[in-house]
């Protein structure tokens, strides 16, 4: 979630607890500051209609009502502070350690500051995460397409989007118009989904080649995801599944626990052989080369690629890009 969005959840869940009668609408959009800036009366309800349904995903007890001495028979909305309250929650240290795994693992990626301030809040609550309990385990979320984070946004906000995007087949990047309705992957790749303006129909869009900086347009709240989309099954139905590729790779005992996790074949080494002593063999189904090589080389000296000569070939790059030699 976006921290405009995240913000105007908080204000609004704030707006409503902070009163004991319903509030009507128009003194909902001048209490919350991202409602009054809407440009008009539409874009104002459709953002109001989605915040709605997200606070009571949240498990947040909204109500409707009215208190007709005041507004006769218009409707208002308000949270019901008994319900709201929560008891006590108390964790288990397994479950703490799995809490900081997590943001250790979101901690990588430019979508951290959730992950950061819910263990600040954890640790502020006198629970203190253990984050080296599983310090063996090592997730990871690639997000090396600059535009993830705004595409993502602009998906979650209802923003219209532009961008220039180039095909495989041209030489040149073109503008497009898109009204953004997910991001998601497919064959180890991001992919956003939305309607084409310019071609008036869904598309599907490679984020590795957007080329420069995706810039919103129009107003929040504009964009509404058809109720019959489902991202993931867009992506299936447009992008047929492409066959991987294998590699292999020595790791370690103990180490590269997540491709561990991946690998298709595992296999002992035993001391002393052709291969190296003591190192188990793993093969590694990829889909892309470069993300296959940003993962190895974040292991260090525990992974080799044995084979293809190209993963191989861009690990060693990598790791002498880190250690500054040519």
């Amino acid at each position: 979630m976006s921290k405009k969005r995240t913000e105007r959840l908080l204000n609004l869940t704030i707006a409503l607890l902070a009163t004991r009668r319903f509030l009507t609408k128009e003194q909902i959009r001048k209490a919350v500051r991202a409602y009054e800036e809407c440009p008009t009366d539409e874009a104002f309800e459709r953002m109001f209609e989605r915040d709605k349904d997200e606070l009571r995903e949240l498990g947040i007890p909204l109500e409707t009502g009215t208190d007709e001495a005041l507004f006769g028979d218009e409707v208002g909305y308000r949270i019901d502070r008994n319900a709201y309250a929560l008891p006590e929650v108390t964790f288990t240290p397994e479950e703490v350690a799995v809490l900081g795994l997590a943001a250790r693992a979101w901690r990588q990626v430019s979508l951290s500051g959730a992950a950061g301030t819910a263990l600040l809040k954890l640790r502020a609550a006198g629970v203190d995460p253990d984050e080296t309990a599983m310090a063996g385990l090592d997730p990871r979320i690639g997000d090396n397409d600059p535009a993830l984070q705004p595409l993502w946004s602009a998906s979650f906000d209802g923003w219209p989007v532009n961008f220039d995007y180039r095909t495989p087949e041209a030489d040149t990047a073109s503008r497009r118009r898109v009204e953004p309705w997910g991001v998601g992957v497919r064959n180890g790749r991001w992919y956003l989904v939305g309607l084409d303006l310019d071609r008036g129909a869904s598309r599907v869009f490679r984020l590795s080649r957007i080329t420069g900086e995706v810039k919103v347009t129009g107003a929040p709240g504009s964009v509404v995801k058809p109720a019959d989309v489902d991202i993931d099954d867009e992506l299936r139905r447009m992008l047929p599944a492409e066959p991987r590729e294998s590699a292999v790779v020595r790791v370690r005992p103990g180490a590269g626990l997540g491709l561990r996790r991946h690998a298709s074949v595992r296999s002992e080494v035993e001391p002393g052989s052709a291969s190296g002593s003591d190192w188990d063999v793993l093969h590694v189904g990829f889909w892309s080369v470069s993300r296959l090589a940003d993962d190895l080389a974040s292991y260090g000296a525990d992974v080799v690629v044995d084979s293809p000569p190209v993963v191989r070939d861009a690990v060693i790059e990598r790791l002498r890009a880190l250690a500054g030699t040519p």
